[in-house]
């Protein structure tokens, strides 16, 4: 078949399946009026969406976005509680079929929606927001140079964007909002209309974290194992301890959860105590062990300039015993800001590792400006497969050394880290893109 066939005949069918799954989503939020919390920003969406649904699903019925549903074919499939057809026209008809039998017939539905809102492209959120009645809108941080800048005229175009969700609020809905992102700050205290609650570590914040630590292990190696900080509001002080994972980024999800656990006067004392049971989603800041008494940080879901920055300098923080790895990709959807960005990323990274790998051929501008900074040529590998690179960094480990690896999603980092981890056998609940059609890719 032509090629331009076929992309038009996917392009029409991807379109009517939008439309259907739109209508359905519309008319099912219609029927059971389930009250729904939406997720947006450029940092930290998914994270803070998991953190709040392990809060409010300790208390409501509640069902969030799987993974990261959060566009205008992931929104509706959640609503409808659906996983995609992807290119299979008989799942898509399945789905089509839930959702009509969750109009017709009466079902059990959440009473909560936990739903992450991205925007890709132009008009997402915009269109979006025409139709989904939002009781809590949650804002986690922007960056001046975020994911996907590559398809909007600027950064402050797709920061209107977002705020485009704005729209979507009810008359007595509420906004939760990152007040240490100034950018946001502004912006939502300027507005007149709904209940604001602010989070961050800022002391100003209505919910503010201080006291952030890394937790390691009581060892000579003294492997990291994750961190604690305090949880304020008003005169309350609460502990907060997250195994497993790394980076004061991480404190911002649980604020977001703790925040909008208050909006819904949820006792915050139970709404600590379930974050016990909390597990932060794969390839965020996860620490797994690596081959040889190693540890690896597997930052392998996605990469932008703000978040490989704040994973840089969970590597600075580090104090360890064996030598510092980092392993970079290519950051995806800059635009004119990629070169840019790549290189202040390779002069960050001469403050911070003993040995850098880049895999991509964007990553490559890591690496030269690294070399320009004063980085030892020698103690730099690049790649453009990970699975070589994987390969690579296994050579490389030796006991009480840390692994960083990070990079875009079309890079497929988590390859890299499979290769060095030892707990194999549970790779699909700790590794990202895990799922049949990722791994045919």
């Amino acid at each position: 078949m032509n090629e331009n066939i076929y992309a038009t005949m996917k392009s029409i069918f991807k379109k009517l399946v939008v439309l259907i799954l739109t209508f359905e989503a519309k008319l099912i939020i219609r029927k059971y009026k389930p009250k729904i919390i939406a997720v947006t920003g450029s940092v930290g969406k998914t994270s803070s969406k998991d953190a709040i649904f392990t809060v409010f699903s300790k208390v409501f019925s509640t069902r969030k976005s799987d993974k990261s549903f959060n566009s205008e074919t992931g929104i509706p499939l959640t609503i409808l509680g659906c996983p995609s057809g992807w290119s299979n026209p008989l799942l898509w008809l399945k789905n089509f079929w839930t959702g009509l039998s969750l109009i017709l017939f009466p079902n059990h539905y959440p009473k909560w929606l936990i739903l992450e809102v991205g925007a890709d492209r132009p008009n997402d959120i915009k269109k979006v927001a025409t139709w989904l009645p939002v009781d809590i809108a949650v804002f986690t941080r922007m960056s001046s140079v975020p994911v996907h800048v590559e398809f909007f005229k600027s950064p402050e175009e797709l920061f209107k964007e977002k705020m485009n969700l704005l729209a979507a609020i009810k008359k007595d809905g509420v906004i939760i909002f990152n007040y240490d992102d100034e950018k946001i700050r502004k912006h939502i205290l300027s507005l007149p209309d709904h209940k604001k609650f602010s989070y961050g570590f800022d002391v100003s914040a209505d919910v503010s974290a201080s006291d952030y630590k890394i937790i390691y292990e009581d060892n000579p190696t003294a492997r990291p194992i994750g961190i604690n900080f305090k949880v304020n509001f008003g005169s309350n002080s609460l502990p907060i301890n997250l195994n497993g994972t790394l980076g004061r980024q991480q404190t911002y999800a649980i604020l977001a959860a703790m925040v909008s656990a208050i909006s819904e006067k949820i006792n915050l004392v139970e709404a600590s105590k379930s974050l016990l049971s909390h597990m932060l989603p794969p390839g965020r800041m996860r620490v797994l062990n690596g081959a040889s008494n190693s540890t690896i940080i597997d930052d392998t879901y996605n990469s932008s300039p703000v978040a490989l920055f704040e994973a840089l300098d969970v590597m600075e923080s580090l104090k360890i015993s064996g030598k510092k790895i980092v392993v970079l990709g290519d950051m995806m959807e800059l635009g004119e800001y990629s070169i840019d960005e790549h290189k202040k990323a390779g002069q960050k990274v001469k403050e911070i590792a003993g040995i850098l790998i880049t895999v991509g051929v964007r990553a490559r501008y890591i690496a030269e400006a690294a070399v320009q900074a004063g980085f030892a040529s020698e103690k730099i590998m690049q790649f453009t497969e990970s699975r070589l690179a994987g390969k690579a960094v296994a050579s490389l480990l030796k006991e009480g050394d840390v692994v960083l690896v990070k990079g875009s999603q079309s890079i497929r980092l988590e390859r890299v880290v499979e290769e060095v981890m030892t707990d194999k056998s549970h790779k699909k609940d700790l590794l990202v893109r895990q799922d049949d059609e990722w791994l045919c890719r």
